[in-house]
């Protein structure tokens, strides 16, 4: 069957949509994206402003014309941290259903992490072992852990790059006060939930997923996508302590020059980079392997799972 899922996240709407069945491999078929940025378009008051539900729904549209004329069986629509944290949310859900007629499932930031573990597993295998997942969207930071395809520890972080450089570091280049400030913070927030992960005992395998880890792993020296994502890309810890200071000392114009980064995302990769940087040093990593596979991937996996087999 030809699904398309259709996620409504903090920095795009994107619908992918895939050709599968039950036991196979998804295999992507068409991506439609629109650049939204939804966690910048809050008011003072944590509510996504009138303009921005209407670009939201206009998207949404656009995503409904893509997946008819593809000829998407189901659509899978979920929303994450910028409309689950929103505190009109329930207004924005219902305009969204009463104008395009889609009902956005809100994932709470625990069953994100848990979707993108699920992917990550299936993409790895058994024989990845104890697996540790990274995940840096726009809203948030999720993190898991665990034997199977159901990790034991799935936690979620109110640490997303978009979120951080709306909130912390509007110059550009940012002020190295702000930079070293929203550093602290950082820590400060990943320390706390450390200790939930390293009792289990050290990972087999550490993976990170997401476009900020790809774009970092990319100016890092990694393959370009160009290459397929059977090709390995690892990102050390050593090369995001070198680029931390270089990305603060940028323009967002500068950033976006550099290879695979996109204009879009130029002004958050700072943030991001800090991200993960924290994260590998306290948890005590080395490097990450970049998984293809993510949210979405796993919201059709687990849409498949529930399919009767022929």
């Amino acid at each position: 069957m030809r699904l398309g899922v259709l996620d409504v996240g903090s920095n795009t709407v994107h619908l992918l949509v895939v050709d599968a069945h039950p036991g196979a491999c998804p295999l992507p078929a068409h991506s439609h994206k629109a650049e939204l940025r939804l966690a910048e378009l809050l008011d003072k008051d944590g509510a996504i402003s009138d303009a921005g539900v209407a670009r939201l729904i206009a998207a949404i549209h656009e995503a409904q014309q893509a997946a008819e004329d593809k000829g998407v069986e189901e659509v899978l629509p979920f929303a994450t941290s910028a409309i689950r944290e929103a505190t009109n949310a329930d207004a924005v859900l219902g305009r969204v259903k009463e104008e395009t007629g889609i009902t956005l499932s809100v994932l709470s930031g625990p069953e994100e992490a848990r979707l993108t573990f699920l992917a990550a597993r299936r993409w790895f295998g058994w024989s990845a072992g104890k697996l540790l997942v990274l995940d840096i969207g726009g809203g948030s930071l999720e993190v898991a852990y665990g034997l199977d395809e159901e990790p034991d520890v799935a936690v979620s972080l109110p640490l997303g790059a978009g979120r951080l450089t709306t909130a912390s570091l509007p110059g550009d280049p940012p002020d190295p006060q702000d930079v070293r400030a929203l550093r602290r913070h950082v820590r400060t927030e990943i320390a706390r939930d450390v200790g939930q992960f390293t009792r289990n005992g050290r990972p087999d395998h550490v993976v990170a997923t997401s476009k900020t880890f790809k774009q970092l792993a990319r100016i890092a020296g990694a393959a370009r996508s160009a290459e397929g994502p059977y090709t390995q890309r690892i990102l050390a810890r050593t090369s995001l302590e070198e680029w931390v200071p270089r990305l603060a000392a940028m323009t967002v114009k500068q950033r976006a020059a550099l290879p695979g980064v996109s204009e879009g995302r130029a002004r958050q990769l700072l943030a991001g980079a800090l991200v993960a940087e924290a994260a590998l040093d306290l948890f005590g990593l080395d490097e990450v392997e970049i998984c293809p596979w993510a949210l979405r991937e796993g919201v059709i996996l687990r849409r498949l799972d529930h399919l009767p087999t022929v």
